[in-house]
């Protein structure tokens, strides 16, 4: 056991970028603990997923980079957990 603390995440607002390794939010780690949290209640995580992926949209859309079609990949296709 290590007293070390993990950094989380998290998004880094408006440019929605990783703020631990600067990868698109939500990057692989944050996508793995989203779905661990939110394991017992897929149906929540897929709510806050799409009130985040709005957010993302207003933030980010201004030049129609990235489209919406790709914010929906982004930020929700990933949030089903397996069965």
């Amino acid at each position: 056991m290590s007293t070390i603390p993990v950094p989380e995440h998290l998004s880094d607002r408006p440019h929605w970028l990783c703020r631990v390794c600067g990868e698109p939010w939500p990057c692989p780690e944050a996508r793995a603990s989203l779905l661990s949290e939110y394991r017992a209640f897929p149906s929540l995580l897929k709510i806050y997923m799409t009130t985040l992926m709005y957010a993302a949209m207003r933030d980010l859309t201004i030049d129609d980079v990235p489209s919406p079609a790709e914010l929906h990949d982004r930020f929700l296709t990933w949030a089903q957990p397996p069965a």
